[in-house]
Parts: C-alpha cells; structure tokens; sequence
C-alpha cells in the first residue's frame, strides 16, 4: 500500500522548489544502476568523500539495488561500516554483515518460476534465468553473452545443473531477455503478479520476489528500526522497481533520465546520473562541498 507521502502527478512546473536552506535529512537511499552509477556501471567520482562526511553527520547511506549483497559489498568495499545494503530489489537487507531482514521464496515457487522461464526458452525467446539465493546467484545457461550480463550484477554465482533444486535460501528470480523485456518476459511471467510481485527492474531484466518483498518495504521497515521519518529520508531512482521506495520519502528524486512514470511519482528531479546527480543534490541540500566531477 503506497504511503501516505506519496505524491499526486506533478508536472515540471508544480512540483515543489527545493528549499534555500539546509535539510534535515537522516536517511539517504539510491538505486545504482541508471542512478548512482553512470551508463558505464562507475561509481562517481567525488563518492567516496562524501560518504565520509555523511558518516560524520550521522546520516545512514543505504544503496538499494537489484544486485545481490555480494555486489554491493564489493563495490563499497572500505566504506561499508554503518551502510545500510538493501539488496535483491529489497529481498534482502543487511547492515555490518547482519541480516536485518530476508524474504525467501517457497521451493514450490521457483520451481514454478524456473519452468516458465524453461517454456519460455523453449517457444525461441532469448533468455536466461538467475536464481538468487542469500549466499550466491545460480544459473543453468552458460554461454558467455548471458554470463557477461550476469558478472555485472551478481558477482557471486555458480553454473549448476538444475537451478529449481539449489541448497539455499532463495529471495528471488531474476530473468535476463536479450530483447525488450516489457515485450515478451514480462507479460510471460504476469499470472504470478496475483500472488508475486513481478518488477521490471531494467530494460532487459525482470524480478519475481514474494508480494511482501519490495525496496519500499524495506525502506519503510528500515525507517521504523532507526527512528527516521520519511521527512528526514532522502530516496532517488530512475526505473519502475525504484516506485515504491520513492513512496515512502518526502524527499524523493527521480533522476533527468528516469522512465516516465518514475518521473511522474516522485516530487523532484535530480540530474541524470551521468551529471553526477545524485551527488550534486545531495551536497545541495546537506550544504555539503561541491562534488568533484
């Protein structure tokens, strides 16, 4: 259920200007991919100062992804301590190496889930199907184009033979499509949109996870842990698994080159990540210096 915050459309000209003054902001969330990171998956430059001043100030930073923990781990390897990991589109959340909270799939589930991806391989679409468990990734295809994908997001994975029948805790399914995945995945896999929630979280990916799981739940569930209100939180995003989280901030940003509808929900905007965006709003709204790049 969307937030009380959630904002009515806007248009450019109403939303809300941004205040002259400091902001009291004590929770900081961003999606990576297409956000937080430039269309070159870089981390930007300028970054890692400013988590050091944030950490000094108190504020939480929270990188909420669809990448699995390993990855997100890697990528701020040395500037974790205190940093909230929201993981697997919010399936999984870890903070200091503790598990704050996990949202596993029944083994009933994926098995549903991989044999529709199966059947769906089978009728000629181009596709592959990651299993994402708590302590690794697992797929079945092989080839390099598909695993070239796969590196990117889930730096911990293995080949097995049957991924239905992995010995782990699974938070989700993700599918890989070649092609558009709005055009054939996704409306493949919609009659588990009853009983799962299903987000197209890219261009070519798609993620099942449990109804309950979600980046804005655990935004949500994050905010009640810490005592931070969502007038205190700060939330960017730039496609469709970003809605919800941005639901639950008063501070929610999407950046110049969100999807449509992620630009239409939340209440401002933010530069595209290739500018540097989410860095150059933070520093204005915290008073922060200016970041490099």
């Amino acid at each position: 259920m969307p937030s009380t915050c959630a904002p009515s459309p806007a248009t450019e000209d109403d939303r809300p200007a941004l205040p002259t003054g400091p902001v009291d902001i004590r929770l900081i969330v961003t999606d990576m991919d297409g956000t937080l990171l430039d269309d070159a998956k870089r981390m930007p430059e300028g970054l890692w100062p400013v988590l050091a001043q944030l950490r000094e100030r108190g504020v939480v930073f929270s990188p909420a992804s669809g990448r699995q923990y390993a990855t997100l781990a890697e990528q701020f390897a040395g500037a974790e301590q205190g940093m909230v990991f929201i993981a697997e589109n919010g399936a999984y959340v870890v903070r200091d190496g503790a598990e704050l909270s996990a949202d596993p799939l029944p083994a009933a589930d994926v098995v549903r889930l991989v044999t529709s991806v199966r059947q769906l391989a089978a009728r000629g679409q181009d596709v592959g199907v990651v299993v994402c468990g708590k302590r690794s990734a697992y797929i079945e295809r092989s080839d390099e184009p598909f695993l070239a994908e796969v590196r990117k997001y889930y730096v911990r994975h293995r080949l097995v033979e049957d991924v239905a029948a992995v010995d782990d805790d699974v938070i989700k399914v993700a599918v890989f499509d070649f092609g558009s995945v709005e055009a054939a995945t996704a409306p493949a896999l919609a009659p588990f949109t009853a009983t799962h929630r299903v987000v197209v979280s890219g261009e070519h990916w798609v993620d099942v996870m449990n109804s309950t799981a979600d980046k804005g739940a655990a935004v949500r569930r994050l905010q009640q842990a810490l005592g931070i209100t969502p007038a205190q939180t700060l939330v960017f995003g730039d496609y469709l698994n970003d809605l919800g989280m941005l639901d639950a901030a008063e501070w929610s940003f999407a950046m110049a080159n969100a999807h449509p509808e992620v630009a239409r929900r939340a209440r401002h905007r933010a530069p595209s990540n290739n500018d540097n965006g989410v860095l150059r709003t933070i520093a204005r709204l915290l008073r922060l210096p200016p970041p490099r790049g």
